[in-house]
Formats: structure tokens, sequence, C-alpha cells
């Protein structure tokens, strides 16, 4: 009996041991299971953490930067549109927003005030606005090397030339160059200024009013005349261009601006704009039909055919006699002191001093240095106005 209760209890503990061992490992082997399942999530999550930071770092590195052309976006703007859309300032770690103008005057004011970041604006408006004002604004670099300043008229008002305008109206965006530099066109061509009317009104309604007749003349760079010209002959008119380069008028038009802030706070970024901006336009005279093709993509408003013909023209006064001697961006010493004197000469600066203050503070330094301004009291100093470019 007694046997046989050994034999019970002893069956019972292998019972107990049978039904014990096989739980406690089935539990170790589910929490080690679930342990490294666990171990596997987590190194997975870490893995796709980190190839999502790689492909996300170049986005997060861009920085934002708002642009200001001087007018609407016609072809003459296809350089920066076009290298938005092939995403040529993404390379330099831009992210741009671009934003139309109403005339260099208020791409100037609204820089001034911080609402964006560079620009483009006439030099004249530039010059202008930092001698009355001290407006913390600076050229850094010159777009058109010649002027295409240029006031367009009707074959059919009979105005073959800049005397045919007196007693005339013409039409004009508040801080327009051509109003700057007008007395001087017109003291060369033999023209008494004073019997011109200048009338006040919105940018976008000027060619609409010239081929209404409400003007006798309206200010375009001479770049605009295609397509402007195939709006009037579908109104029955015809528009013929007055260059003021014709009267021997060579002054620097469109330029690329930005606050004394941002050439201060942020000189890379700077550089970094600058030579996206020369790519857009490097790129443009080389493939002239697929950046029209990338600008009407942005501006659909924009024909193509007239955004080529523009194209082909600007490209005239960006890439030239001038540009093959000075480089891209950069000024001549001879055509600067031109333009800062035809300013002064029409009484549209108030200081009679070297246009130092509207370009970058380090070329006026360094030509400080070399005591080319004190060669005559209104000498302009050989420096660039892109003191970045050089090594873009």
């Amino acid at each position: 009996m007694r046997t046989m209760l050994a034999f019970s209890a002893m069956q019972a503990r292998c019972a107990c041991l049978s039904n014990c061992e096989p739980v406690a490992h089935t539990a170790y082997s589910r929490s080690y299971s679930r342990m490294m399942e666990v171990t596997m999530t987590h190194a997975r999550f870490r893995i796709a953490v980190a190839a999502l930071a790689l492909v996300a770092t170049p986005a997060l590195a861009q920085d934002k930067v708002r642009f200001q052309t001087d007018w609407i976006p016609s072809g003459e703007h296809a350089m920066y549109y076009g290298g938005w859309q092939k995403g040529i300032f993404a390379s330099e770690g831009i992210d741009v927003t671009i934003t139309r103008g109403y005339g260099s005057g208020d791409t100037v004011t609204k820089l001034a005030g911080g609402g964006f970041d560079f620009g483009v604006a006439d030099m004249a408006a530039v010059m202008t606005a930092r001698a009355r004002q001290n407006v913390p604004v600076k050229t850094i670099a010159v777009v058109y090397s010649q002027s295409p300043h240029s006031l367009f008229v009707l074959k059919s008002s009979g105005i073959t030339n800049f005397k045919g305008l007196e007693g005339k109206k013409i039409g004009i965006t508040p801080g327009n160059s051509h109003k700057f530099y007008f007395p001087k066109v017109a003291e060369r061509a033999g023209t008494d200024a004073s019997k011109i009317t200048w009338v006040s009104m919105d940018g976008a309604a000027m060619a609409a009013q010239l081929i209404a007749k409400n003007l006798d003349a309206a200010p375009f760079y001479s770049i605009h005349h295609y397509y402007q010209n195939k709006a009037a002959k579908a109104a029955g008119e015809e528009i013929v261009v007055l260059p003021f380069v014709e009267v021997g008028f060579k002054i620097f038009a469109a330029t690329i601006i930005a606050g004394d802030k941002m050439i201060a706070e942020k000189p890379d970024l700077t550089k970094r704009f600058l030579r996206a901006i020369k790519k857009t336009f490097e790129f443009a005279r080389d493939n002239p039909e697929e950046t029209c093709k990338l600008h009407v993509e942005k501006i659909p408003e924009v024909a193509l055919d007239d955004c080529l013909g523009s194209v082909r023209a600007t490209l005239t006064f960006v890439y030239n006699d001038h540009s093959q001697q000075y480089g891209w961006g950069k000024e001549s010493p001879e055509r600067l002191d031109f333009t800062w004197k035809a300013m002064m000469r029409n009484g549209t600066t108030s200081r009679p001093s070297t246009p130092h203050s509207s370009r970058n503070d380090p070329n006026a330094r360094a030509a400080r240095r070399l005591g080319q301004a004190k060669r005559r009291p209104n000498a302009v100093p050989p420096s660039s106005l892109c003191w970045v470019i050089t090594d873009a």
C-alpha cells in the first residue's frame, strides 16, 4: 500500500513536472519571441527614420527666399520662372517664391520694407531711393549691361522721334526709371521735356491705354515689342519703338537687388542666390525653347512664341561685348559713371557724391583703398557690383 502511495506521489510529482515544465518553457519562448519581435520592430523603425532623414534633409535645408521681379511675368522673366521650374534654385538650397512686380520703384520699396528678400529693379530706382532717403537696398549684380529703355508709340500717331512727343501724354508708373532718364534723352534729342505731360497709371493697363489712344506714348523695354505689337496689330494698329540708346544714352538698366540686412547677415545665401540667377540665364541662353516651355507651365497666360521672342531679345542685353569683357553681373566703371551722372544731371539724386551707397560696401571700401574715388568729384571706382559672383 505504501509502495502504491509512494508511486502515486511520485507519479503525481512527475505529472506536475510534466504539466508545469512545458508551460514555463512555452511562456519563456513566447516572451523571448515577443522581445525579439519588439526589438526588430524598433530596429526597423530606427532604420526607417534614418532613411527618411536622409531623404528629407535636403528639403529641410532649403532656405526660403521671396523674390519679386520688376514687371508682369512676360518672356523677359522666363529665366527666373524657367529656372524655378527646372530646379536651379533648389540645387543651390533655395526654396524660392517668385512674385510679379509693379515697376522698379515698387520693388525697391517693398524689399526695403522687408516684404521680399531679393528683387529685380532698374539701377536708377535703386540709386534714387538710396540717395534721397537712404533706403537700405543695394544693387548686387547687373542684368542688363545695356539699356533697353524705350518709348512705344503708335505708327498711326505720326510720331517718329522724341521731338514729336512735345505736347503729348506719356504714361508712367510710380518710380519708373524711364521718367528719371528722359530729361537727358530729351536733351540729346533736342526735345523740350517741359512740354511733355506724364500720366501715372497701373503698369498692367499701359499697353491697352496706348492702343486705345488714351496715351500718346508708353514706357517699355524694347524687348517687349514682339508681343505688345501682336496685340496692337490685332486691334488694327502697329507699335513703333523709340529706343533711348539711339541718341547715345547707354546706361545700366535691370539689376538684382538685396537689402543691406540680407547682405550683411546672410552673405552665403546672397551668394547662392546670385549663383542660381546666373545659372538661370546660362540655361536660357543655351536652351531658350525649354526655358519658355517651363515658363509657360508656370505662367500659362504667356504664349510660347511671345516668350521666345522676348527671351531672344532679352539675352542680347545680357550677353554682349560688355559681358564678355567684364563678366556676367558686373559693371564697367565708365558706364556706371555715366549712369550715375545721368541721374545727377536730371535732378533725381540729392547728393553730389559717388554711388558707393547703392552698391555693395566691400567694393566701395576696396575702391577707396585704391584711391580711385579721389580722381574727380563724381568718379565711380571700377569695382564690381556683384561682389560674390566671382567665385560662383
